[in-house]
C-alpha cells in the first residue's frame, strides 16, 4: 500500500488569520518525546495547523535526524513552524497512536532523511517521497494493542518528566527570590547600589570561564556503548573516547531551534560542534549560571544570518551579575539535592525509553505477537 493512500499529509484545518491559538515552536519540541516541552499561545498568520491527534514531524535537518516530533493529544488544535509535517490517518483503518509510533520506524525516517534536498545544513524532506512510499500495516486491532503497549512507556515516562518539571520550578523559584527579587538570606541588612548588592560583581563570562567549541566525531566510530555524544538536546551515539570529564554547562550554538539554551552536561561526554562547552574557573558558579541562562536565555547572543549562531566571542563579552561566594555555596546546598533527584528521575526515564525504543521494531515487524 502507498503511503498518502492510507494517510494524510499537512491537511487542511481553518484557521481565522489574526486569532490566537495554541502555538508550539521547534525550541520547545524535544526528541522522541510524546509532548511538547511547551505551548505558547499566539495569533495565527501562517504556519503548519494541527488538530487532536494527529502527528508532527520536523522536515529541516539537523532536527528530523535528532527526531524531534510530537503526538497531539492535550490540544484541540494549534500551529506551528513551516518546518514540520503534520501526519493524520485517512479512515479509522489506521489507528493515531499507532500512527505516532509507526512514523518513529527506521524504514520511514531513512525514507524521509534520504529524500532531504536543498543547502547543506538547511537540507528538508521532499514531501513527494510519501506519494511513493510502499508501507505494510498490520489490522486495526493489532494496532491499538501495539500501540497501548507503547503508550505504557509514554505515560510512564511522562510522569517522570512532570515530577522532573515541579522539581525545576522549586529550583527556579529559589533562583528568583533570591537573584532576581533580590531576597537572598541577608537582604535586610546589605545594601544595594545601582541594583548590584555589596559584595557582588557584574563581569563578562570570560573572567569566570573559557570555552570550546563541540568537534564532529568520525561517523565510523560512532557505537552504540561508550562515552555519549550529545548533539545539542540529545545523545546521538557512543564513541570511544570522551572530551570532557567533568560535568558542566553547555550551550546550544547552532542549528534549528533551542539555540542558546544552556543545559547540564554528565560527566565523561563528548559533544559535536552544534554545543559550546563553559569550562567554569570554579565549581561553585555552575547550578547559580544554569538557572541564570534559564530565567534569561542567551539567544539574545544570536548572530546567525542563514542559520542559528552562538560564537564564543559573543559569550566571552557577556556580562552576568557573580553573588558573593558565601552565598553562591548556600544556594548550591539547595540546590543539590535538588538536582540529584532529577538525576535520578532521568536515568529512569533513559531506561524506559531505551526498552521502548528497543521493543518499538519488534512489535512493528511482528517479532513479538500481541
Amino acid at each position: 500500500m502507498i503511503f498518502t493512500d492510507l494517510i494524510e499529509l499537512n491537511p487542511t484545518i481553518p484557521f481565522e488569520k489574526g486569532k490566537e491559538y495554541p502555538f508550539i515552536e521547534m525550541a520547545n519540541v524535544d526528541t522522541y518525546s510524546r509532548s511538547p516541552k511547551a505551548v505558547e499561545t499566539k495569533r495565527y498568520s501562517s504556519g503548519v495547523k494541527f488538530q487532536k491527534g494527529d502527528t508532527v514531524i520536523a522536515r529541516i535537518e539537523p532536527c528530523l535526524q535528532n527526531g524531534k516530533g510530537f503526538f497531539v493529544n492535550e490540544l484541540t488544535c494549534g500551529f506551528g513552524s513551516t518546518e514540520f509535517l503534520v501526519f493524520r490517518p485517512k479512515s479509522e483503518d489506521v489507528d493515531n497512536r499507532f500512527l505516532y509510533y509507526f512514523l518513529q520506524t527506521d524504514y520511514i525516517r531513512k525514507s524521509m532523511i534520504a529524500s532531504m534536498t536543498g543547502a547543506t545544513g538547511r537540507q528538508r524532506v521532499n514531501n513527494k517521497i510519501f506519494d511513493s512510499l510502499d508501507i505494510t500495516i498490520p489490522d486495526i486491532s493489532t494496532q491499538c494493542r501495539i500501540a497501548d503497549i507503547l503508550s505504557s512507556y509514554d505515560d510512564l515516562i511522562e510522569n517522570k518528566q512532570k515530577q522532573i518539571k515541579l522539581l525545576e520550578e522549586a529550583a527556579m523559584g529559589l533562583y528568583k527570590e533570591w537573584f532576581v527579587k533580590l531576597r537572598f538570606p541577608g537582604y535586610e541588612t546589605t545594601i544595594i547600589k545601582d541594583g548590584i548588592p555589596d559584595g557582588w560583581k557584574k563581569l563578562p563570562l570570560s573572567e569566570i570561564s573559557s570555552f570550546k567549541y563541540g568537534k564532529m566525531p568520525k561517523k565510523e566510530k560512532i557505537r552504540d556503548k561508550g562515552f555519549p555524544v550529545y548533539s545539542g538536546y540529545r545523545i546521538v551515539g557512543y564513541y570511544d573516547e570522551f572530551m570532557f570529564e567533568n560535568e558542566m554547562l553547555i550551550v546550544i550554538a547552532r542549528g534549528v531551534g533551542g539555540t542558546g539554551d544552556v543545559k547540564l552536561s554528565p560527566k565523561y561526554c563528548y559533544l559535536t560542534n552544534l554545543s559550546i562547552a563553559f569550562l567554569l574557573n570554579e565549581e561553585t558558579y555552575k547550578y547559580y549560571l544554569f538557572q541564570c541562562f534559564n530565567h534569561k536565555n542567551l539567544r539574545e547572543l544570536d548572530t546567525g544570518a542563514a542559520q542559528s549562531q552562538i560564537t564564543i566571542d559573543n559569550l566571552s563579552r557577556f556580562k552576568v551579575l557573580i553573588p558573593s561566594d558565601d552565598l553562591l555555596i548556600e544556594f548550591n546546598g539547595f540546590i543539590f539535592p535538588i538536582r540529584s533527584k532529577i538525576d535520578i528521575l532521568e536515568q529512569q526515564i533513559k531506561k524506559l525509553t531505551e526498552a521502548r525504543d528497543k521493543l518499538l521494531p519488534r512489535l512493528m515487524s511482528g517479532e513479538i505477537e500481541v
